[in-house]
């Protein structure tokens, strides 16, 4: 599980994926956030600006993103 330490009191969902290495880019970040391809706590999340706070996890590709403070 990759590990993503916030600096402020949130992340937006776009730049955590690209701060985990599992997108290259905030183009692709979109794409497979819109196509539905992401999953935060365990539920589809459709908005790439979705905040995320300690103790979220984000689901991508078979991949894990755990949110610490």
């Amino acid at each position: 599980m990759e590990v993503v330490k916030l600096r402020d009191d949130y992340i937006k969902l776009g730049q955590a994926l690209k701060a985990a290495g599992l997108v290259e880019s905030g183009v692709d970040a979109k794409f497979v956030i819109q196509d539905g391809l992401v999953k935060v706590n365990g539920k589809v999340e459709l908005q790439r600006g979705k905040k995320l706070i300690d103790g979220d996890i984000v689901e991508f590709d078979g991949e894990e993103i755990k949110i610490t403070k």
